[in-house]
């Protein structure tokens, strides 16, 4: 019996060489198959759940920087307005300056007063500033340590 290759154009008989000889799969082939399969996709499992928990700790970590923006910004609005009002003031003491040694005294102490209010204010900024980045940071610090705890001795 012949049969008819339409691609080719060529003939095979029945039962040729090139024909897949039909046979079980032996029973450890399969098994070692079987055990492939679950292995990736328990792999899988593992991966997706590391990833969701990675993304739900930079989303915490990104909430809690966003939140620390607003509150510095915040801060800043404040010292600016604060910093505002001080130029103000010594604006209104200038007016009722009389003479040059009462100018000298006034700019003095305007001076000495806003030193001291710059550096209370720059403390003020960068310990917020440590915090937000501090607080920011918690959230992949624990999941670092939480994913390390068992695999470093």
């Amino acid at each position: 019996m012949k049969e008819t290759n339409t691609k080719a154009g060529a003939t095979n008989p029945a039962g040729s060489a090139f024909d897949m000889p039909k046979m079980e799969t032996p029973q450890a082939l399969r098994q070692f198959a079987e055990n492939g399969a679950a292995q990736a996709k328990q792999s899988y499992e593992k991966m997706s759940a590391a990833t969701a928990e990675a993304s739900n700790l930079i989303q915490a970590s990104c909430t809690t920087a966003a939140k620390g923006a607003m509150e510095y910004n915040a801060k800043l609005v404040e010292i600016a307005c604060a910093n505002a009002n001080g130029a103000f003031d010594y604006a209104r003491e200038l007016n009722g300056v009389k003479s040059p040694a009462q100018f000298l005294e006034v700019t003095t102490e305007h001076a000495r007063k806003r030193f001291g209010v710059f550096s209370e204010q720059a403390k003020e900024l960068a310990a917020l500033a440590q915090k937000v980045a501090s607080e920011a940071a918690e959230p992949l610090k624990a999941g670092a340590a939480k994913a390390f705890q068992g695999h470093v001795s």
